[in-house]
């Protein structure tokens, strides 16, 4: 077997939870092999690039090796090499907490809170 349907492969391997939604996600224009539009027949071989949005992320695969039947999660992780840039970490939003059990802030503590939630450092 040297190639299969792209949208065999990305629920043979786990990055869809169903075929159907391995479809819908290519005739949707979220997938992408080889950075070409990817229709759900489009087939993939060892070494080609499968770029898949998955609910919010967008994941980026090499081909490894081919499979066309759902298989265990530690196969279906040798299938595949995830080449996903990692996300850029975030900036720290500094939280404005008080001790618990301190009961109700105080009015100039009240001040101080509402400066900071609506910005007005």
């Amino acid at each position: 077997m040297e190639s299969t349907r792209v949208d065999r492969w990305l629920w043979a391997v786990r990055l869809t939870k169903t075929r159907p939604d391995a479809a819908a996600a290519c005739r949707g224009g979220h997938v992408r092999v080889n950075d070409k539009p990817a229709k759900p027949a489009t087939t993939v071989s060892p070494g080609d690039e499968v770029r898949a949005r998955v609910g919010d992320k967008t994941k980026v695969v090499e081909v490894v090796r081919v499979i066309q039947k759902r298989v265990g999660a530690a196969d279906a992780a040798t299938c595949f090499i995830d080449r996903t840039p990692a996300p850029p970490p975030e900036a720290a939003i500094p939280v404005a907490r008080r001790e618990r059990g301190a009961g109700r802030p105080t009015k100039r503590e009240r001040r101080v809170l509402d400066k900071f939630r609506f910005g007005q450092f």
